[in-house]
Order: structure tokens, then sequence, then C-alpha cells
């Protein structure tokens, strides 16, 4: 028996005035999606939890299993663990944007996907003037980076940019404890990227300025049990995003890159196909995760959501099935839910598809979508119990 995740970030919606009350879901062509729900169970799991970051990160932690309140210790250590950077026991480790403000508000929570190479230029001059004994800035991708706070304080209150778009960033500056210093950091961000050449050819071609870094996902390195420890499975990942190759660092995972793809609604949906099925010649589980319809919904584009939902259902479940070649457990879901409409995460609880291939017998049809997951009357409260189904 073969194991597979195949998670859509973000997939799950509200019902939206635009689709006459349906969901994105509801209305996609997902026919391969609609086959697992027909032949497999479908319920809603909870994935996010009070008192927790409504992210991908608790969220995706719950999906491979770990149960956040036991192992979630922040956003950034993991997505250092995706780029191999090292952290000392005593480092806090935050995500920063290269963030877009406009007349004091939230312009863009990413500079409006600002390419590696501004990030680049922009990145370096920020290390050479502000790494020191206290800070260091690591190079990541496009807008994400990692801050390392050497001897860092607990008690960081930080607020994700994407949640606050449109919204005036004076009430959601850092607060709490020595929150001045990282506050003084942003600042001395916001100087020096004043008249920064890539800013000056970014206005000149239209694009919005990079203000400043803005840090969220503060935590230290996590201690995790592998998921051979647990349920002595091989596996592997399947992504483009540093976060889900983190996770799968600390699980155990081997990392699984795929030339194209880029963690947007333009990635290689193909090519995680072919890098699934081929992995499978040499693992038992493969977590293949899809980034794009988060994105889409990150930025209030209801088109671009249901596209990549069905380029996730035409390009990567429609081939996957047609060439597994063993027996396969599938578990299909998203990790949280992002309604298009608010642009930002929810703690609803998302629909999931369990089933095996070949398929059994089935009398009635079933799409895969919030309104029947929730008609089949499972919940299941705790959403990273879901992996002890999965390789039952």
């Amino acid at each position: 028996m073969k194991y597979l995740v195949i998670l859509g970030d973000g997939m799950a919606d509200l019902p939206l005035p635009a689709l006459n009350g349906k969901t994105p879901l509801q209305v996609a062509k997902t026919p391969h999606m609609d086959r697992l729900a027909t032949h497999g169970e479908i319920g809603l799991a909870q994935t996010l939890f009070e008192g927790y970051p409504l992210g991908s990160d608790v969220a995706n932690m719950a999906v491979l299993g770990y149960d956040p309140k036991r192992y979630f210790s922040g956003r950034a250590p993991l997505e250092a663990a995706g780029r191999n950077i090292a952290l000392a026991a005593s480092d806090l480790a935050l995500r920063i944007n290269l963030v877009s403000v406009v007349d004091g508000k939230m312009h863009h929570y990413a500079s409006e996907r600002i390419n590696d190479e501004d990030a680049y230029a922009i990145v370096e001059t920020l290390q050479e003037q502000l790494n020191s004994d206290q800070f260091t800035i690591h190079a990541g991708t496009s807008y994400k980076h990692l801050l390392a706070w050497h001897h860092g304080p607990d008690g960081l209150i930080l607020t994700a940019p994407h949640d606050i778009m449109g919204q005036a960033i004076e009430h959601y500056l850092p607060q709490g404890v020595r929150s001045d210093e990282l506050r003084h950091l942003m600042e001395k961000s916001k100087d020096i990227l004043a008249e920064h050449p890539v800013n000056r050819r970014r206005l000149e071609r239209g694009e919005p300025a990079v203000s400043m870094i803005w840090p969220q996902g503060a935590g230290r390195t996590p201690q995790v049990p592998t998921l051979r420890e647990r349920f002595g499975i091989k596996g592997a990942a399947v992504a483009a995003v540093d976060l889900i190759f983190g996770l799968a660092t600390y699980a155990g995972l081997t990392r699984i890159d795929v030339t194209g793809a880029t963690g947007y609604t333009d990635t290689n949906y193909r090519g995680k196909a072919d890098a699934t099925l081929k992995a499978f010649d040499t693992f038992d589980f493969v977590f293949l995760h899809v980034e794009a319809p988060d994105e889409a919904s990150h930025d209030g584009d209801l088109a671009a959501k249901i596209a990549a939902i069905e380029a996730i259902d035409r390009d990567i479940v429609g081939p996957i099935l047609a060439g597994l070649e063993s027996d396969t457990r599938i578990l299909l879901m998203p990790d949280h839910a992002t309604p298009v409409s608010l642009r930002t995460h929810t703690i609803d609880p998302v629909p999931y598809c369990l089933t095996d291939v070949p398929f059994a017998h089935a009398e009635t049809h079933r799409s895969y979508d919030e309104q029947t997951a929730a008609a089949s009357g499972i919940l299941i409260e705790e959403g990273y119990t879901l992996i002890e189904k999965l390789f039952a």
C-alpha cells in the first residue's frame, strides 16, 4: 500500500453572492476530486485551533499528524529548516515580509509578488546595513525572508501582514517584550529602502515600492518525532515553499523540488504530479502541497482561485489517478479555509476526503466541496488524527 496527501492550500471558502451562494469548490470543474469523494469517506476536519495562529504553519502541521498544541513553536523556525538555516537554541527566528505600505496602510503584504532579482538586491542592502551581533537577515525568495534575533525574547505579539490588507499599520506594529527593538529595526529598514535603486525602478515600471520589512511567525526550533518513528513509513514531500519543506525536514520526509514549481498560480502542476508518481518508486508516502489557491485568495482574485482548483484537479489529481501502479490510500484536503471575500484564513473546519484506489463500488455520485462534507455529519475535531486514519 502507498499513501498520498494532496493538499490544496486554502481551497476551502465561504458561499459567495458572485457564485449564486456557492463556493469556489462547488463551481469549479473537479471531476477527479469528485470521483475521490464518491468512492471514499468525506467529512470535515478541524486543523486550526483557538489560541494559535490561523496560519498554514499550524494547519499543515496538523495535517501531517502533529498536534499543534504540543509541537507548534512558531512559523519562522520551520521556514528556516526549509532553507537549511541553522539556528542556535537561543535564537528567535522571525519571518520577514517585504511589504508595500501606502499612506500608512498595508497596500500589499508581498509588494505585489516582488521578483527574486529585486528581492535579492534589497535584502543584500538590508544585510549590509542591518546585520549585527543582535540581528541577522537571511535571504529567502520573493517577499519571504528570515530574521534571526540572537538571544531574542519570548512574548512578542506580531500580526501577519496578509491579515491587515488596506488597514493602518500603526495599529498592528509589534507589541510585547522588547518589541521596541524590533520596531526600531523596521524603521531603519524603512529609511534604507526609501531611496533604494530597486524602488526607483519599480516605481518607473508602475509597481509599488518596497516600504519596509514586516516580522511575523516568531518561534524557536521545535522538537518533533519523525513520521518514520511514529508510523514506520518512508516519505517525501513535493512542494514549492519553505514552510512545507521545513515541516518535511522535521517530519523526516525527503524534499523533492520540481522545476517550474513557484508557489503561485503559475506553478508547474503537472510537474508536481509526475514527481509524485516517480517518488512512489522509492517512497511509501508522499505529501503533495499546492500553494496556488491560497495565494489567489489573499489577492481577492476569485477567477484565479477557481482556475487554480481546476488546475489541481485536471493536472494533478487526474494524472495521478491514471498513473498509480500500486494500491494507494489518498487524503485530499485543504489545510485551512481562505475565503476570497476576506483575503485571510479562518478557523472553519475544512472538507477532507479519504479514498482507497482502486475504487470500491459506489451507489451514488458525490462532489468534493464544503457542503457535501458538512452534510456527511462527520467532524474530526482533532484534525491531526486524520494521519492515523490514512496509515491505518
